[in-house]
């Protein structure tokens, strides 16, 4: 009794003080009551504690209490501390875990974590209070790389069964530098496998050491398809208009297919000089930039937008990388125009303020850049199909940019800059490809978005494909839902050019099909009717799985802004080619 009165100082009684020869207690030794190992004492309990965690997880139960237990009361506490341990240590737990382990491994991959994030305090608390477990430990840099090559693994398995069923697939590449000067290549897959689905993924983001020459790039793309064994099913390779790409695609077995979206901005930068936009562009930058470099301006400026009626919303200067964000910049600075100006007129600076017929020039490009995002945006997207949009696309912004004759004098310049540069970027990209699928697309085979003279030719060159192509066409998956395009429907200079042809062959039969809506899926018209035009079918899935833009590849480094790219800049290049 006298002894267990001495101890129960000693984590209430799970540590017993060494008794001596003499009986007396040795108090720098105690001894653990359930293993009986000795350990020195200095009145600090940690490695006592630490070694019930390890070794005794049901001591963390009190086997002690203030008020006496009767034996049974003790053998029903000493079941409970068993149930407590078997609870805790069940085999389940193990799984919980690895998916635990397999969820932060991903999460690293997805968002481009660097991996020594594993390492940092803060998400060991945040992962412990989340999961309820105060004895959870992170992975090790090492497991995590592991899990992600596993992960990888996993995912390019199934993107090589896609691969090998896909009938025909299409290619995206582009340069990318991180901000620690690395340099990569990217190359994105986007094929329409059996269901009539559109798939679109990344096959690779490798790093680069040689020049960008036409030779070293058109082999690093041989490379990938020789990887992914894909290199007798690749159609066409889509770049942006950079000279040593069109030099490599040229000595490529596939054909070419320069971003559009790239065309279609470069024709506003020209335009933008010709209509004489630059001054009052040049105005509006330095007056953004006063708000953006000074603490005081821009805290007056949220002060004034709730007292103008305005939302609080920070000003955006535009940058010559990212597109529409010319038309961004004007939009916000028209809608705080008496803000901005109120502000202005409370401090002092030295900036030549926007006039009236400033803001007149400003509304006026608004209108004009508007079309061109619109465009910009339906072009560049990755879930439906885009390429047999383009010619309507080019068609509609050409309409809604006709010089009028209420149009100012800087504006009609603007316009006429605008489609000349257009066109002639449209001459130069494969017309031939680019009509064939326009045709292939059940929404636009009346062609109406051509001049009538070259409807005839447009069917002609897909006889001549059809006469070519001898292999059976296998079924395809339906596809994502796509945005509403109405806005593409071009005014008819003639009546249905197909009624009263006659219905013999496919082509014919599919001439005189009717036009679907601008908001169905053609994907979806052709998996129901892809038993009636076979050969037809085949095709559909070579044209229509070739993308508008080479956007798919350029997402690939900046998935969420400028913040992907400095976490980016912080990646080992080993890393970054499994992280993407």
């Amino acid at each position: 009794m006298e002894q267990s009165s001495k101890s129960s100082g000693v984590l209430n009684g799970k540590f017993i003080y060494r008794k001596l020869v003499d009986g007396s207690l040795d108090k720098r030794t105690v001894i653990c009551s359930y293993c009986k190992a000795e350990f020195q004492y200095h009145r600090s309990t940690t490695s006592l504690k630490y070694h019930l965690h390890a070794k005794h997880a049901f001591a963390t139960v009190p086997l002690a209490t203030d008020n006496p237990v009767t034996a049974n009361e003790s053998c029903e506490l000493q079941q409970s501390t068993l149930t407590v341990f078997q609870n805790r240590y069940k085999p389940t737990d193990q799984t919980k875990y690895n998916n635990l382990t397999n969820a932060i491994a991903k999460w690293i991959a997805m968002d481009c974590r660097p991996l020594n994030i594993v390492n940092d305090r803060g998400l060991i608390e945040v992962i412990q209070i989340a999961s309820s477990n105060q004895s959870y430990t992170l992975p090790s840099q090492g497991t995590i790389a592991s899990r992600i090559r596993d992960l990888y693994h996993s995912e390019k398995t199934t993107k090589l069964e896609l691969l090998k069923n896909a009938q025909a697939v299409a290619l995206t590449g582009d340069h990318w530098t991180s901000l620690s000067n690395h340099s990569y290549l990217g190359v994105t897959a986007h094929l329409i496998d059996a269901a009539w689905r559109l798939q679109s993924f990344a096959l690779t983001a490798v790093y680069t050491e040689e020049r960008h020459y036409a030779e070293a790039c058109a082999e690093r793309f041989l490379d990938v398809t020789k990887e992914w064994n894909i290199q007798e099913k690749v159609t066409t390779i889509s770049t942006d208009r950079a000279s040593n790409m069109i030099a490599a695609t040229s000595r490529l077995p596939f054909e070419h297919m320069t971003c559009i979206a790239h065309s279609l901005q470069r024709s506003i930068t020209v335009a933008l000089r010709a209509g004489g936009f630059e001054n009052v562009l040049l105005k509006c930058r330095k007056i953004l930039g006063c708000f953006k470099h000074s603490l005081a301006n821009s805290a007056e400026l949220k002060t004034q937008q709730p007292a103008n009626g305005q939302k609080q919303e920070i000003l955006r200067q535009d940058i010559s990388a990212r597109w529409d964000s010319t038309l961004g910049m004007v939009q916000r600075l028209l809608r705080n125009k008496a803000t901005i100006m109120t502000t202005l007129a409370l401090e002092k600076h030295n900036l030549s303020v926007l006039t009236g017929s400033d803001f007149g020039k400003l509304q006026k490009l608004e209108t004009l850049l508007e079309p061109c995002r619109f465009v910009t945006e339906l072009l560049g997207g990755e879930l439906y199909v885009s390429c047999s949009v383009i010619l309507p696309a080019l068609c509609h912004v050409c309409r809604v940019t006709a010089v009028s004759d209420d149009d100012p004098a800087y504006v009609a310049r603007f316009k006429n800059t605008f489609t000349s540069h257009l066109t002639k970027h449209k001459e130069g990209t494969n017309m031939r490809f680019l009509k064939i699928a326009t045709v292939l697309d059940p929404r636009f085979k009346n062609l109406k978005c051509l001049p009538k003279s070259e409807r005839d030719e447009v069917w002609n060159m897909l006889s001549e494909v059809l006469k070519e192509q001898h292999s059976d066409a296998e079924p395809t998956e339906p596809e994502p839902p796509q945005k509403k395009i109405s806005l593409l429907l071009v005014a008819s200079d003639s009546d249905d050019e197909n009624e009263g042809v006659p219905v013999r062959t496919a082509l014919d039969r599919y001439k005189a099909e009717p036009i679907i809506p601008m908001e169905a899926c053609p994907l979806e018209w052709w998996s129901k009717h892809e038993g009636a035009y076979e050969s037809l079918a085949y095709l559909a899935r070579k044209y229509l799985a070739t993308p508008a833009t080479a956007v798919p590849c350029e997402r690939l480094f900046s998935l969420s802004g400028d913040i992907v790219n400095k976490k980016r800049a912080a990646l080992s290049p080993e890393n970054v080619n499994q992280l993407v």
